[in-house]
């Protein structure tokens, strides 16, 4: 094969691979597509699994944020009365449809309004990865004793990627969603935190589809991201990837645990 056919073959290649991620559905929190093509080490205390067992244990449940409800529909067992917010309206539609089955109410509701809850309606009130965490409402909404428990994103995660596409951030930036500030604001609002865990995880994407469709799902990353817009980084990252290996980020996450006091 001559040089030229060789760039011919590379170009075709990922133009195939940014066409393929651009057509696939983003809605919902389903991450199976990246099987084979990224991975992501997950946080040591297994948020699921130690979700479902307060939920099995609830007797009136809120998951905020819920996505496609893919979390949340994970548990075996639901309390009595449990309730899901969305605000994207795709998600909304999905989580509806995978969760009506089981009992679940889901509450289209934008991420920075009121909780069109009541007062202490519910003894537990999840959450992965909300976009900000609003803890004035969410302890307005807990029953004296109830528990908020919830994984976050943590500061500065997979910022190697983002500063790859828009460069250096400041350090405001990568000190937002800072763990012990966000405990400090779940205390100010009158709640007590009592467990506060954070880790930082590898991720690795195996081809340059993968980030793409990591970017159109995960859309804060790289605000206004499209293929068009950054093809020429694109194309330099998928021959750094072909040349180098996988391209290495970092996640962080942290499980926070707080209660509201009982009087």
């Amino acid at each position: 094969m001559s040089s030229e056919d060789a760039h011919a073959r590379r170009h075709r290649d990922i133009e195939d691979l940014l066409a393929e991620a651009v057509a696939e559905p983003t809605e919902g929190w389903d991450f199976s597509w990246f099987e084979g093509r990224a991975t992501e080490a997950r946080p040591s205390w297994g948020y699921a699994r130690s979700m479902a067992e307060r939920l099995a244990r609830a007797e009136a449940a809120l998951d905020l944020q819920t996505g496609g409800g893919e979390v949340l529909d994970e548990a075996p067992v639901l309390p009595p009365l449990i309730a899901a917010t969305e605000g994207w309206p795709p998600n909304v539609e999905k989580a509806t449809r995978r969760l009506s089955r089981r009992g679940v109410v889901v509450v289209a509701s934008p991420e920075d309004a009121p909780l069109p809850f009541a007062d202490a309606a519910f003894d537990l009130v999840t959450s992965r990865h909300p976009v900000v965490p609003r803890f004035a409402e969410i302890a307005r909404v807990l029953r004296p004793g109830g528990t908020y428990f919830a994984q976050h994103v943590g500061p500065g995660s997979v910022f190697e990627l983002v500063e790859y596409f828009l460069g250096p951030q400041p350090e405001e930036i990568r000190r937002a969603r800072d763990p012990y500030a966000e405990k400090a604001a779940a205390e100010a609002a009158g709640l007590q935190v009592v467990d506060l865990r954070a880790e930082r995880l590898r991720m690795e994407f195996h081809d340059v589809g993968a980030v793409v469709y990591f970017l159109r799902k995960v859309v804060w990353m790289v605000p206004g991201f499209t293929v068009d817009a950054y093809r020429p980084r694109l194309l330099a990252l998928h021959e750094r990837i072909e040349r180098e290996g996988p391209f290495v980020a970092h996640s962080t996450r942290h499980l926070i645990e707080a209660r509201k006091p009982s009087v």
